[in-house]
């Protein structure tokens, strides 16, 4: 026959034994495939300029620094009443300034710097130069009479009252069914 074929046993016929061959296992195969090659492109070359060094601005450098200024204040509206100046040659500062005092007296002071014999300054004070500035009158304190606090108030409302509710009305009975299926029983 062939295989596949129903086998066809006799009825009363002894079966055949029945065997089993042993377990065959085969290597695996090796199938690798072979690495792709891959192209790359080289690394693009860029090109800087240097870098340029700000060089600063020069600066102009003066051995020998002059300098005189000056200035005068005289309001009458205010009281204010100041002056003065001030010179440099070199390393040498020469000047002074006036101010009225608030007891109309006038100080004055003459200062002079220099890398010998540093900062120095002599004060002069003018009594009575100056006409002294008019106290001003203060005003009497006002008098208030005392302010009356009324005690608060202490009232409450009733709450309102909820409105009342009735029970839910009942839309569907139920109890056993009566039937049970359709017309084709």
């Amino acid at each position: 026959g062939y295989l596949g074929a129903p086998a066809v046993v006799a009825p009363g016929a002894p079966l055949a034994a029945r065997g089993y061959a042993a377990p065959a296992y085969a290597a695996p195969l090796a199938r690798y495939a072979a690495p792709v090659a891959r192209a790359y492109a080289a690394p693009v070359a860029r090109a800087y300029a240097p870098a340029v060094a700000a060089t600063p601005a020069a600066v102009e450098y003066d051995p020998h620094p002059q300098y005189s200024f000056a200035y005068n204040v005289q309001d009458a509206h205010t009281g204010d009443s100041k002056t003065q100046h001030e010179s440099r040659d070199g390393d040498v500062v020469q000047g002074s300034y006036s101010l009225a005092e608030p007891d109309g007296s006038i100080r004055t002071v003459d200062y002079t710097a220099d890398p010998v014999n540093g900062f120095n300054a002599v004060v002069h004070k003018e009594a009575g130069a100056h006409p002294a500035a008019a106290p001003v009158a203060v005003a009497a304190p006002v008098a208030h009479a005392p302010v009356a606090v009324a005690a608060p108030v202490r009232a409450y409302a009733a709450p309102l009252a909820r409105a009342a509710y009735a029970a839910p009305i009942a839309r569907a009975a139920y109890g056993p069914a009566l039937a049970y299926g359709g017309a084709y029983h």
